[in-house]
């Protein structure tokens, strides 16, 4: 059977002025066109020949040599080349771009973005890209210690848990969702710290520093926040934690550890649960 998106071994059937027509040896009156810029001297009838399969700027199904950045089932990174009314146009190595519909998208993409895409057969059996269910094609189990420092790039927003990140584009992992990533896009390549690897193999991955290491800048970024409001927050450590990752980014247990630090600082008074920059 021929197949679409994927590598085969195919026989050459036969040659002709526009290129040689391929057949599946289970399937030999099936047959898909090498284009004749592919073929070399090798190239003759019985021979088999891995080609990878896909749809030519005509829609047809056609065979190359050439090797694509993707294949079925596989989650890969692609550059977006072009967005364009209907969707977004990908370089994945081939003469014809691949496109990716608005309706496949995971937020807004831009020209000169790199994204972590999947491939798919449209309702019409062609082609297209999908920025949508890629969580099982990431693996798991990856070669890394708790505590390693890794980069991962940005495949999915919007969930309760977190944000679904790429670790080197290859394994599975998210980084918790109050660690403030309201900046960051689709695509976007973070550096992590892996804090916990779980039983399946996935990863729980941290944009934030250790905890020793993270409290002195955290502690800058409230003091910031204190001083925007007057000098005095109008709100205290007790307040709910949305409220604090709303106004300052960070989780409720590290915007205490950096109240803490200003207080031994004495750069803050705590009066009464009022935060106070010192006079």
């Amino acid at each position: 059977m021929l197949e679409l998106g994927k590598w085969q071994e195919l026989y050459i059937k036969d040659i002709k002025e526009h290129g040689a027509y391929l057949s599946p040896e289970e399937a030999p009156d099936e047959r898909v066109l090498l284009p004749r810029r592919y073929l070399t001297e090798e190239t003759i009838p019985g021979r088999k020949l891995r080609v990878f399969l896909y749809m030519d700027s005509e829609d047809r199904p056609v065979a190359t040599t050439e090797t694509p950045l993707i294949v079925m089932d596989e989650a890969k990174p692609l550059l977006v080349k072009e967005v364009s009314r209907i969707g977004a146009f990908l370089d994945w190595g081939l003469s014809k771009d691949l496109f990716l519909p608005y309706k496949q998208m995971n937020g807004h993409v831009r020209a000169g973005d790199t994204i972590l895409v999947r491939l798919y057969l449209d309702k019409s059996g062609r082609l297209a890209a999908s920025m949508r269910s890629l969580y099982p094609l990431l693996a798991s189990n990856p070669p890394y210690q708790i505590g390693d420092e890794v980069w991962g790039r940005i495949y999915e927003f919007g969930h309760r848990f977190g944000t679904f990140v790429a670790v080197e584009d290859r394994y599975s992992a998210m980084v918790p969702r109050h660690e403030d990533l309201r900046e960051r896009r689709i695509g976007d390549v973070l550096t992590l710290r892996i804090t916990n690897i779980k039983e399946d193999g996935k990863l729980d991955v941290s944009t934030r520093k250790k905890v020793h290491e993270q409290m002195d800048g955290d502690a800058e970024s409230v003091f910031d926040v204190i001083e925007s409001y007057g000098g005095v927050l109008p709100f205290s450590e007790k307040a709910d934690a949305e409220v604090i990752f709303r106004e300052t980014g960070l989780s409720k247990g590290a915007f205490k550890r950096a109240i803490g630090r200003l207080y031994k600082q004495r750069r803050i008074t705590l009066e009464n649960g009022v935060i106070r920059k010192t006079q």
